[in-house]
């Protein structure tokens, strides 16, 4: 394995988050996944409730995320339509019970910037917007508040039906879409060390597509930006192990090692206490980290 797979060369890789500092040169920060939305595709709405959300949040970190993800708007276009005013009711109540639980980063999941400054204000660190900062004062918001912004890849963005999306390749265009956006997140004065990237596996996208976003991600990672991937139990992993929804954990764990492997220093998961389990391995065979018990190997 090269050099540069494992040493993506991240801009300002030491970087703090809310009241975390993490080095991405020789850690992975794990994101829980957390929906207040009734039809996440893997939680069916599990989590909708405000207790319910809460609880999984403050578990996820009890269980070793680093980060939790808060959403009220699913990126499906297989959703009645809410209002501004409705997405920041869903989040901002459990934003701001985690945030006062919590030292975790905490993100808000969301394309519109009204939601987005709610949230900041109840206490979110980062914004995590699946349309690519595309929507109209959304970075400004970021820019303003000096919030974390994760740019990710999509075509249609949340909540827009994509039919048959096609690529001539689909690596090298996430990454051109990429380094565009990241331009207008730095022209609308977002700093560098504030930016994330995320090419978007399976965000219209089909399973070919994400394996081979998956296969060459290095070319993502080599952008410069930590990279976030958001694997955790997506149809992709599901269609090529022929594998229903509840039974992709292995596969999750190793498509997200493997993108730890091609420079991945974010994992968006559903499945925390495992994705700790294998993330710790993973920086351990690196020589990132030592063992956490003592060797009793006396042979």
């Amino acid at each position: 394995m090269s050099g540069e797979e494992l040493s993506p060369g991240i801009i300002s890789p030491v970087r703090r988050f809310g009241r975390r500092e993490f080095d991405f040169e020789r850690q992975v920060a794990i994101m829980a996944i957390v929906n207040r939305t009734p039809n996440s595709f893997h939680d069916q709405g599990s989590t909708f409730e405000l207790d319910r959300a809460v609880e999984a949040a403050t578990r996820a970190v009890d269980e070793g995320a680093d980060w939790v993800d808060i959403g009220g708007f699913a990126f499906s276009a297989a959703q009645a339509h809410i209002d501004v005013a409705e997405e920041i009711d869903r989040v901002a109540p459990v934003i701001a019970r985690v945030r006062a639980a919590t030292d975790a980063v905490i993100s808000v999941d969301t394309h519109r910037p009204e939601v987005a400054r709610a949230a900041l204000e109840a206490g979110a660190d980062v914004i995590n917007d699946t349309n690519g900062l595309r929507e109209p004062g959304l970075a400004e918001v970021a820019a303003e508040t000096g919030a974390g912004v994760i740019v990710t890849h999509s075509l249609g963005g949340p909540g827009r039906r994509v039919f048959r999306p096609s690529y001539a390749d689909v690596v090298s265009e996430v990454a051109d879409f990429l380094r565009e956006r990241v331009s207008a997140a730095l022209k609308a004065g977002i700093l560098p060390e504030k930016i994330i990237i995320d090419p978007g596996h399976d965000l219209n996208k089909n399973t070919f597509h994400s394996l081979e976003l998956t296969r060459r991600l290095e070319e993502i990672t080599s952008i410069g930006y930590p990279t976030l991937v958001a694997l955790s139990n997506k149809d992709f992993i599901g269609e090529t192990l022929d594998r229903p929804q509840g039974e992709r954990k292995e596969g999750t764990i190793a498509a997200n090692v493997v993108s730890i492997l091609k420079g991945a220093r974010i994992l968006r998961v559903h499945d925390v206490a495992a994705t700790v389990a294998s993330v710790r391995m993973t920086e351990a065979v690196l020589g990132w980290r030592g063992p956490v018990a003592p060797s009793h190997n006396l042979a």
